[in-house]
């Protein structure tokens, strides 16, 4: 299956967008900006499954499925397996066995997709931190997606939340060139916006997708 970033962040975009409305209408105290970043993870996750792909969060990276613990090695925030089934990810220790008998999606056809999001603004006020963490654990992922050997369609959603459309579409743009510059094998993203209620600070939702692998 040949899978489509902007696809991806279009469905993205529009769930998150439907949150941002939704919050509007309750008059919330505060946003969906204001969640950390677990508790996005939910509403991307729902935004998703809406395009009928199978959505299958913390799943061990495929090189580490050779542990023999299920609970050891590294785990990816979430993977998409192709519609209109919505397979579940197949058991590479019972693949080609007797017990693999059921429809599944194999890792090379599906979609690794890490997801970081960062806010300008939190609750108490500006994050000192946001420089910080836009650039250092994010670009670990990157690593991760790229050096696994049995992923060949993956990429990093970065999600932010600023105080304007300009901040963000300058920070998408300085990650992508710190990326660069550190030989990061990043594609250009595909990007989308569109303007929050500003409750704490942030008054723009920013979405980049990055394709790392089968870009």
């Amino acid at each position: 299956m040949k899978w489509s970033t902007a696809d991806i962040a279009d469905a993205v975009a529009e769930g998150l967008q439907q949150r941002a409305r939704d919050d509007d209408l309750e008059q919330a105290v505060y946003g969906f900006d204001a969640l950390d970043e677990l508790g996005l993870h939910p509403l991307i996750q729902q935004a998703l499954r809406g395009r009928g792909w199978g959505i299958w969060p913390e799943q061990r990276y495929p090189d580490d499925e050779s542990r023999p613990r299920r609970s050891e090695g590294k785990r990816c925030d979430l993977v998409l397996t192709p519609a209109p089934e919505g397979l579940p990810l197949r058991d590479p220790k019972v693949k080609g066995t007797l017990f693999d008998s059921q429809p599944a999606a194999d890792p090379e056809e599906s979609y690794w997709l890490e997801v970081k999001t960062v806010a300008q603004f939190e609750t108490g006020g500006p994050f000192r931190r946001y420089s910080a963490e836009l650039f250092a654990p994010v670009t670990a992922d990157v690593k991760k997606l790229w050096t696994d050997s049995r992923i060949m369609n993956g990429g990093l959603l970065l999600v932010l939340f600023t105080a304007d459309r300009e901040v963000a579409e300058h920070d998408l743009l300085a990650w992508h060139r710190r990326c660069l510059d550190r030989g990061y094998p990043v594609a250009a993203p595909a990007v989308r916006g569109f303007n929050i209620t500003d409750r704490i600070g942030n008054s723009w939702c920013a979405i980049g997708l990055f394709g790392i692998r089968g870009v």
